[in-house]
């Protein structure tokens, strides 16, 4: 689609709601011709207070306008808040007038649609009401609009029990025994990268060691701890050992409440690793399917069955793994509404105390994206959401956490499910509490989100140096104390 911008260099919020309207369509910057028959022209004009946008629109031949009005009020960061929701708001309804329809999240295109209810509820509006703000001002659908409002509820309800002085911790293990089809993190194959995962441990370890001096002289403690990845059990139960003992030695888990390990893929599970994790305290783990389909498996490049994947949850449970969670995706390559409900039914019957409903992502980098493959159809995909969400609700399960993604089939959304009393806290760290990173590529943040790095350590595993830095009294990228980690 040709866009062609006047008056403004809004590109971002131009390309999301492309993106979001068009899905097929990439943004191109020429000038339009007389012969397309797919573009946009995106015009704002400014005043003391308030803006005028208009957006004259063609796709395919059918063309549409719409012209909006807008307050702008506040500081100069307010103002240009306002004009992005002016300008994405306007676009969205000249797509509307053309397209005649409107993705389930309305003009809706960030990563977390339920900070809006869960702000709306913290500042006193029920939750009938923030309901009605989203399909009213967003135009989101009132199934999404009501999912939306119930993650938020979850969401205000964890961060009531959120004190001051506790952290969250995420240690990252960018390591897997092969790259799924669908993956796009930096993580690594193990089978040609053996040889880092030992520099990469002795890394981590000290990254680990300058936090838990940083929690120290803070006075901060963990409430949750979650190890993910890649595949954290990709490493050895020798590997884990060493890794949970220093953690262990050198951070303050006295009163985490919630520790978490992603055990993820089966063919990295035995009862050496299980059994490591449970002597540390670990309380919940991950064991994900994305599918009990075996052909749908070959074709994300999974190198195990389902019987798999029952094996290593009958083994967790052995253990003593009381909490245990499963993650399917809608929308994989040879799967099908009765692929995915088989899936999903076969999950239940496995009774995890957490189910996550992810949907597809195409993303750069991923196998899938490079070479393509046989994807079901967006409505095929919203078809396979609807039926999580009827049976999960009927089987007890309650919706906590969300999120979205770039070029998810449908335009529609990741879901955690959980039976009451099951909801992981760790979820609702979000950019607008207290979180810390170990690890390559983990990011943390500062108190009140307003400044976040990422570990940006090179391929060969060293030490990230702003963590290491930071473990010096005020050292650090700007100087004094902590400067960059959220707590």
């Amino acid at each position: 689609m040709k866009l062609v911008l006047k008056g403004h260099d809004e590109r971002y919020v131009v390309e999301q709601g492309m993106l979001n309207l068009f899905p097929g369509e990439r943004p191109v910057y020429e000038p339009i011709g007389p012969e397309d028959d797919t573009w946009a022209r995106v015009s704002l004009r400014e005043e003391a207070d308030g803006c005028t946008v208009e957006v004259e629109l063609s796709w395919r031949g059918t063309a549409a306008t719409h012209r909006l009005d807008a307050p702008l009020t506040g500081d100069e960061f307010q103002r240009e808040g306002l004009r992005r929701r002016a300008i994405g708001r306007c676009f969205f309804l000249a797509a509307h007038g053309v397209t005649g329809t409107a993705p389930p999240w309305g003009m809706l295109t960030g990563v977390r649609p339920v900070k809006l209810p869960t702000r709306e509820m913290a500042a006193g509006a029920t939750p009938e009401q923030a309901r009605a703000s989203l399909e009213r001002d967003c135009y989101v659908s009132p199934e999404r609009a009501e999912l939306a409002v119930d993650c938020a509820q979850a969401s205000l309800n964890a961060q009531r029990t959120l004190k001051e002085d506790e952290v969250s911790l995420y240690v990252g293990i960018p390591f897997c025994p092969t790259r799924c089809a669908y993956c796009s993190f930096v993580s690594a194959d193990v089978g040609r990268t053996l040889k880092l995962l030992e520099p990469y441990l002795d890394a981590l370890l000290e990254e680990i060691d300058a936090l838990g001096r940083i929690l120290e002289r803070t006075g901060k403690g963990l409430r949750t701890f979650y190890m993910g990845g890649g595949t954290p059990t990709t490493l050895s139960a020798v590997q884990l050992d060493r890794l949970l003992t220093r953690c262990r030695e050198v951070l303050p888990l006295e009163g985490c409440t919630e520790y978490t390990v992603e055990a993820g893929r089966p063919d990295t599970i035995d009862r050496a690793k299980l059994e490591v994790l449970k002597g540390h305290g670990v309380g919940r783990i991950s064991i994900n399917p994305q599918t009990l389909e075996d052909h749908v498996l070959r074709a994300i490049g999974r190198k195990h069955a389902a019987g798999d994947i029952r094996a290593a949850n009958d083994l967790a449970g052995s253990v003593g793994f009381d909490c245990i969670n499963m993650d399917l995706i809608a929308g994989l390559p040879q799967d099908s509404c009765e692929g995915f409900r088989r899936s999903l039914e076969g999950v239940l019957e496995m009774e995890p105390e957490n189910v996550t409903i992810h949907t597809l992502a195409l993303k750069k980098g991923s196998t899938l994206m490079e070479r393509g493959g046989s994807l079901p159809s967006g409505a095929e995909v919203a078809e396979m959401l609807d039926f999580s969400r009827e049976i999960l609700i009927r089987r007890g399960y309650r919706p906590y956490y969300l999120y979205r993604q770039k070029y998810m089939s449908g335009a529609l959304e990741n879901v955690g499910w959980a039976k009451p009393g099951r909801e992981s806290v760790q979820h609702h760290y979000d950019g607008g509490t207290p979180d810390s990173g170990v690890g390559r590529r983990r990011r943390s943040y500062k108190v009140g989100g307003l400044r976040r790095w990422k570990n940006r350590s090179p391929a060969q595993p060293q030490v990230s140096p702003r963590l290491s830095d930071l473990a010096g009294e005020g050292a650090g990228p700007k100087g004094g104390a902590d400067p960059v980690l959220r707590f």
